[in-house]
């Protein structure tokens, strides 16, 4: 019996080996079929890649998640799936969709387009009561509610958040308050201002554009809710020391500022204090600062497409009292008097996520007038790697005041 038994459990260890080694004889091969390949170990980076789409599906889910918390207002618990989305995925942000799928109890759905979306307004507003409000408030008062005021006015308001600085961006921003501010937001009087303050006679026909909002958002123009800065740094050999053992080495940096208005006027300066001590000096065109330069500039749309922004700025007049001569056996012949005018070329194009954020140089002279002949000298200067190209950046703080309506 023993002997049996012994029998068949070598006969049986026999026949396990036997499969294993053909089970891996058949893994060697390298066409082993469609059988082989699915039964083996999967590979390391189909592996890595399912737990990366894991991995990026939740991080979604949080990510999302943490915008509607935000929107109602939980912003602690809005930070803390955050804060999760982003140990997941760290650039979750750049990578997530956030097209949502629509209602479906809807019965009317929306398109995303704002021609569309202004109509489905204007019939909401129809539908609801003769006359339309404007907005309906939610809380009683005993106080007149703007609702209550006539759509003139209303626009007159409207003209003065614009005001003549030209803040669209504000006129967007109310246009999120209501339905009806939406509908006076987008009135095409308001942008036809705006449009006709920016280029003037340049602009009487909306051709190739449907609307004057659509002119003003996408035709090249300057910005003026901020300044644009040029930043110039290089590096300068300094004197010899006394004893020749060592000489110095300098690093120069200074800033360019161009500041622009809708009145075609124009601030220049160019100093080595930095934008923080600058900025909020130049927000009225009425600075102090001795060594702004002021004049004017000009839009030109080439034909090939591009557009060029040509600016002429002098520095300001000062009336001088009469010098009264203390020897009058003293004769000194005075120097000629001259005006010196400088002329800018720069050519306008998008940098980055802004639009219209970015000058580069394309000309740059001096022009030195004579009074007593009225000859007129002009000297050009070679655009090197010291004129570096003007970046904008926006400034809240020109556009938190309105003086005049548009």
């Amino acid at each position: 019996r023993e002997t049996t038994h012994e029998q068949s459990y070598s006969s049986s260890l026999c026949f396990l080996l036997r499969t294993e080694h053909t089970q891996w004889m058949s893994e060697l091969k390298p066409n082993s079929g469609a059988s082989g390949l699915s039964n083996g170990p999967p590979r390391a980076a189909d592996v890595k890649r399912t737990q990366e789409l894991v991995r990026e599906q939740k991080a979604t889910e949080l990510f999302l998640k943490a915008v509607d918390e935000e929107q109602n207002g939980a912003v602690y618990e809005a930070i803390k799936y955050y804060r999760r989305a982003m140990q997941l995925v760290p650039d979750i942000e750049f990578k997530i969709n956030y097209n949502r799928p629509a209602d479906t109890d809807r019965e009317n759905d929306v398109d995303g387009e704002i021609e569309d979306l202004l109509a489905y307004f204007q019939q909401q507003l129809t539908l609801e009561g003769s006359p339309p409000k404007i907005c309906t408030p939610v809380l009683e008062t005993n106080q007149m509610h703007i609702s209550a005021l006539p759509p003139e006015v209303l626009m007159y308001i409207f003209r003065w958040v614009v005001s003549t600085d030209l803040d669209m961006r504000a006129l967007e921003q109310l246009s999120l308050v209501s339905r009806g501010f939406y509908i006076c937001a987008r009135d095409p009087e308001i942008w036809r201002s705006a449009c006709l303050r920016v280029w003037g006679r340049n602009c009487t026909k909306l051709v190739p554009f449907t609307s004057w909002r659509q002119m003003f958002l996408e035709r090249p123009r300057v910005r003026f809710d901020g300044v644009y800065i040029s930043k110039t740094s290089y590096i300068r050999q300094g004197e010899e020391s006394l004893d020749g053992f060592y000489r110095a080495w300098h690093q120069v940096e200074y800033y360019r500022y161009l500041r622009f208005f809708p009145d075609g006027q124009v601030m220049m300066l160019t100093t080595p204090e930095e934008p923080l001590t600058i900025v909020p000096r130049l927000r009225s065109r009425n600075t102090r600062m001795d060594s702004v330069l002021l004049g004017h500039y000009r839009l030109s749309q080439e034909t090939d497409n591009q557009t060029k922004v040509f600016v002429v700025v002098c520095k300001r007049k000062e009336e001088k009292a009469a010098e009264i001569p203390r020897n009058r056996f003293c004769r000194r012949n005075p120097a000629p008097e001259a005006e010196h005018s400088f002329h800018v070329g720069l050519q306008l194009s998008s940098g980055g996520r802004q639009r219209f954020s970015k000058l580069a140089w394309i000309h740059h002279s001096c022009h030195i007038t004579y009074r007593p002949t009225g000859e007129t000298v002009v000297s050009a200067f070679d655009l090197d790697k010291m004129y570096t190209p003007f970046f904008f950046a926006r400034v809240k703080s020109y556009t938190a005041f309105s003086e005049r309506p548009l």
